[in-house]
């Protein structure tokens, strides 16, 4: 079973994500849940969502603790709240930032998970620019895809399209697919530079 915990802030479309995500496996043919966790529901404050995808149906309920992929929709919460809580060794994290781990303060998590499954995207500055609004969360679907591997773009997109309708839909759709193609795009200079 394949759990991911995405953390954001209110406003920016967290639980949509999840939502979106259990879509995009439904589309592959998978069983997932989505769910989200509330504190104080106000836009601004800390929101954390749930999803999991599985071949078999899911029968728990529960918050995920030890999440396989991580999400970060906000990069002020990475010294705010301990996102990386319960992660395992070989998790993927995605974070919404132009800057790198190291950049972002965060070179101690670098050195103790795989490196090459940690990537940040600049998933805000593709929203604005496809969508005219800072909305993260259907860009680091699209960016989730190229890292991992276990959802397709294709997948992405009908879930999108599933959500939103129209040019709403489709300025999503070319915003995952942009942050597809960077994620992609800086993975192979990764593996390039290791390879000098």
């Amino acid at each position: 079973m394949l759990q991911i915990r995405i953390h954001g802030r209110g406003g920016q479309g967290v639980v949509t994500a999840a939502e979106m995500l259990s879509i995009a496996a439904f589309e592959q043919g998978r069983h997932a849940q989505a769910f989200p966790s509330f504190g104080s529901e106000r836009t601004g404050a800390p929101v954390v969502a749930f999803c999991r995808i599985d071949d078999r149906e899911i029968r728990l309920r529960e918050p995920i603790l030890a999440p396989d992929v991580l999400i970060v929709q906000d990069p002020t919460l990475l010294h705010q709240v301990d996102v990386f809580q319960g992660l395992v060794p070989d998790g993927y994290v995605l974070i919404n930032s132009k800057r790198s781990f190291d950049e972002l303060g965060l070179a101690e998590i670098s050195q103790r998970f795989r490196r090459e499954r940690l990537i940040t995207v600049p998933a805000t500055e593709i929203a604005l620019k496809h969508l005219g609004r800072p909305l993260p969360n259907a860009v680091l679907l699209g960016g989730f895809a190229a890292l991992s591997g276990l959802i397709t773009l294709e997948a992405v997109g009908l879930a999108i399209r599933d959500k939103f309708s129209g040019k709403v839909a489709e300025a999503n759709v070319a915003a995952a697919a942009e942050a597809y193609e960077t994620v992609q795009r800086t993975m192979q200079e990764a593996t390039h530079a290791q390879a000098d």
